[in-house]
């Protein structure tokens, strides 16, 4: 009997904000300067000014009297600022943000997949846009995985830090929604991966990870598809009692094996539990994200939710069909193989009145309680999933019969 795994909040925190010591040399005898969480400079005691500029801007978003302090700017995202200070009134230092050939950090959250995959393409537009030294913290896994296709980018621990900082950023969706401090709009309405794109002050066009094989050998001699059925909320899931039955078994009549890659065959909490899809053939476990990238690599294509998985396999670069019913379509990467119904609730992700809540498995914002809970993929038929699968087969030309 497969064992139960509950769903439990992660045992590390989603971000740790660690500006460090200013350090950054002015050539003034007590002024020090940099842009590590946010503009920062210090001034000695005396009769000093200091004003930070936003250059796109063309605006002086701080000017004040300091003595003996740190000052900082509010916003801690990216800002082409101007730092200046002035004693009794004279310009005394200047200093324009240029980050080329500068060490800069990047920190990411630890403990999700599929949001630091979406949010990494966007380090190395900004590292190209800046050529500066850029080194990007996180998970050790993540590393694995995402470090082969960008060999110019420097990996570190997520708890690492360089010495010699001249800036860093955080990256992440950040709660309160209205919070603009870290980000500087509403991710909701913008999309998950692109918020990345507005805190590091970069083209917010798509961008596709690129994720490797390490090992190009084909295991399964047979044609295959991959699919995940779990998440890491009850709402993500396609909560329609006969719908994996019937897709995994379409799938099997158009001559394909179904393997699913989640990392958990069993997965829920309270009175939420989900199996692995019956009929699929069990490639679940506790095994290294490399080797599920390693699978999909020779998948014709992959079939799952808004969810971790679902982005792997768009950075291997195989087709994806997602079912998806909280999320709308803005939210994940663009996909002509997306399935949603509209005649029903859907979308609350991206509901400005609505913030999710991460400690309630079972959100529903609207209807959670009554009849219809969950029904915006409760209604996602199988039928419609299947049709989608056939065009994409048909798209692509895969005749797995032929082979």
């Amino acid at each position: 009997m497969p064992e139960i795994k509950s769903a439990a909040p992660a045992a590390k925190p989603y971000m740790l904000f660690d500006a460090g010591e200013v350090r950054q040399e002015s050539g003034i005898a007590g002024i020090k300067f940099d842009f590590n969480y946010g503009a920062r400079v210090t001034v000695p005691q005396g009769e000093y000014r200091v004003k930070f500029i936003d250059r796109e801007a063309c605006l002086t978003v701080y000017d004040a009297p300091a003595s003996g302090v740190l000052v900082t700017s509010s916003k801690k995202y990216f800002i082409d600022f101007r730092i200046e200070v002035y004693e009794k009134d004279k310009l005394i230092f200047a200093h324009d943000l240029d980050l080329q050939g500068k060490k800069v950090l990047l920190k990411f959250p630890v403990g999700i997949l599929g949001d630091v995959l979406a949010w990494f393409p966007y380090a190395e537009v900004f590292r190209q846009k800046h050529k500066c030294q850029l080194y990007c913290a996180m998970d050790e896994n993540m590393i694995e995985i995402i470090k082969l296709g960008y060999p110019e980018i420097n990996f570190i621990k997520a708890e690492e830090r360089p010495e010699g900082l001249y800036a860093s950023y955080y990256m992440g969706i950040f709660f309160p929604c209205d919070d603009r401090v870290h980000q500087p709009v509403d991710w909701r309405v913008i999309g998950l991966h692109q918020n990345a794109a507005m805190i590091l002050g970069v083209d917010p066009g798509e961008q596709r990870i690129r994720l490797l094989p390490k090992n190009k050998a084909r295991r399964i001699k047979e044609p295959y598809v991959c699919i995940a059925a779990q998440a890491s909320s009850q709402a993500k899931y396609w909560n329609n009692g006969s719908g994996w039955l019937n897709v995994v078994k379409h799938l099997k009549e158009r001559g394909y094996r179904v393997l699913c890659i989640d990392r958990e065959n069993v997965y829920g909490m309270n009175s939420r539990f989900n199996i692995i899809p019956y009929g699929a053939e069990d490639f679940t476990g506790k095994l290294p994200l490399q080797e599920r990238i390693d699978l999909l690599y020779h998948a014709d294509f992959f079939v799952g939710l808004p969810s971790g998985l679902s982005w792997l396999a768009y950075g291997v670069g195989k087709p994806v069909v997602m079912i998806s019913g909280m999320s709308l379509a803005l939210t994940e990467f663009p996909n002509p193989y997306r399935v949603q119904n509209f005649h029903v609730c859907n979308g609350c992700w991206n509901d400005t009145r609505i913030t999710f809540d991460h400690k309630d498995f079972e959100w529903c914002p609207r209807l959670k309680g009554t009849d219809r809970q969950f029904e915006c993929s409760r209604y996602i038929t199988p039928e419609a999933v299947n049709k989608v699968i056939d065009r994409l087969m048909a798209d692509h030309k895969l005749e797995p019969l032929a082979k």
